[in-house]
């Protein structure tokens, strides 16, 4: 019996894990609510993997008070509510900065939650803390590259309002899992709380930097991303839509910088819209092709030489950002805004609709600053 020979031009289908809990986030402007919808970094990581075929499972907690459909269906818990964010800012603040508050907190995802299965690349994506360190240690075991939002480390949550706050990630019990994954994201605003100098030495830091792209932070290299032009209605998603992208990059065989372009890419075009970004399927249809083109063209090539640095951009990566511009379709979605008396109001997932619509495509909890404590939670 002879065995058929698998196509080695043909790169290789991979599978993702993608760990994180769905949430409800409520826009609150000048006390007034003005806008309620699906939150947490799984939804608009689902939205780019989705929209580029890439094969993933997800692991996600809600209570049985969720009210939205997914594409990917949540673990309902009954013994808690859907985890719930407030974010409040104000027009009259210089820098509109706004404070993030943990209303209420699903439960964590354990071990036991996690598939008896092997996955390429999982992520820990957590936004509410649901993540744990022995949870962190299992997908360690059971996927071959982890990727690590440092927002689902580094978060702590004041115990009587909810107030979100960052700690630096050697005051948790995170930091002796460091050498062990593969890419750590952090925002330019996030990566003061980790020693990134120490961090590449382990693992590969991305620093987002919203307008200015990102850079890429390996143990030998320091590269600096290319943006892509976009005008800013809401950041709310704009790292978990580009950490979306880096990894469908990577999945697809493309090289780290590649890959990092496109989840500029995919950062850009969420930033333009209001809430969970819709993508023009003839712009996806041709990003696909452009993917599949450049990964082919490189398949099998950043194994070759081993002693080569394995991060430098390649020779034509300026005609990739080229193509990529070239696909980008930017569609336009009206503002819209539904206010609501929050003190007068019974809760805020509990407001009348508005305009014949229940829910606005608004998702508050953004990119932005979020304050932060130097003593350990």
């Amino acid at each position: 019996m002879v065995k058929e020979a698998k196509d080695s031009s043909v790169p290789t289908t991979h599978r993702c894990l993608i760990v994180g809990n769905y949430c409800h986030d409520v826009l609150i402007k000048d006390d007034i609510v003005i806008a309620e919808s699906l939150g947490g970094a799984a939804s608009f990581i689902s939205a780019v993997l989705d929209g580029l075929s890439v094969s993933s499972d997800y692991i996600s907690k809600v209570g049985p008070d969720f009210v939205y459909s997914v594409n990917h269906r949540p673990i309902t818990s009954s013994s808690s509510k859907t985890t719930v964010f407030h974010a409040y800012f104000s027009t009259e603040s210089t820098r509109q900065d706004r404070i993030l508050k943990r209303v209420t907190a699903c439960d964590p995802v354990t071990p036991s939650d996690l598939p008896n299965s092997k996955f390429d690349f999982g992520l820990a994506v957590g936004v509410g803390g649901e993540i744990l360190p022995e949870t962190l240690e299992r997908m360690i075991e059971m996927c071959k590259v982890v990727f690590v939002d440092i927002q689902a480390l580094i978060r702590v949550f004041d115990p009587v309002d909810g107030t979100v706050n960052l700690v630096h990630l050697n005051q948790t019990g995170f930091l002796p899992l460091l050498n062990r994954i593969g890419y750590l994201k952090a925002s330019a605003d996030e990566a003061p709380f980790v020693d990134v100098e120490e961090a590449r030495k382990w693992c590969c830091v991305v620093v987002t930097k919203g307008e200015d792209g990102c850079t890429v932070y390996s143990k030998d290299e320091e590269l600096s991303i290319a943006p892509f032009p976009a005008y800013q209605v809401d950041p709310t998603g704009a790292g978990d839509s580009f950490l979306g992208g880096l990894v469908a990059g990577l999945v697809d065989g493309l090289a780290v910088p590649d890959a990092a372009l496109l989840g500029n890419f995919f950062g850009s075009l969420t930033v333009g819209q209001i809430g969970l970004p819709k993508f023009d399927s003839r712009m996806v249809q041709k990003v696909k092709d452009e993917v599949l083109k450049r990964s082919l063209q490189h398949f099998g090539s950043h194994e070759k030489h081993e002693d080569e640095p394995k991060r430098l951009k390649p020779l034509d990566h300026e005609e990739f950002l080229a193509a990529l511009s070239a696909a980008k379709v930017v569609p336009a979605y009206p503002i819209k805004e539904c206010k609501w008396d929050l003190h007068s109001s019974p809760g805020a997932l509990e407001q009348p609709a508005c305009n014949g619509h229940r829910r606005l495509p608004l998702n508050p909890v953004c990119e932005e600053p979020i304050k932060s404590v130097d003593s350990k939670p």
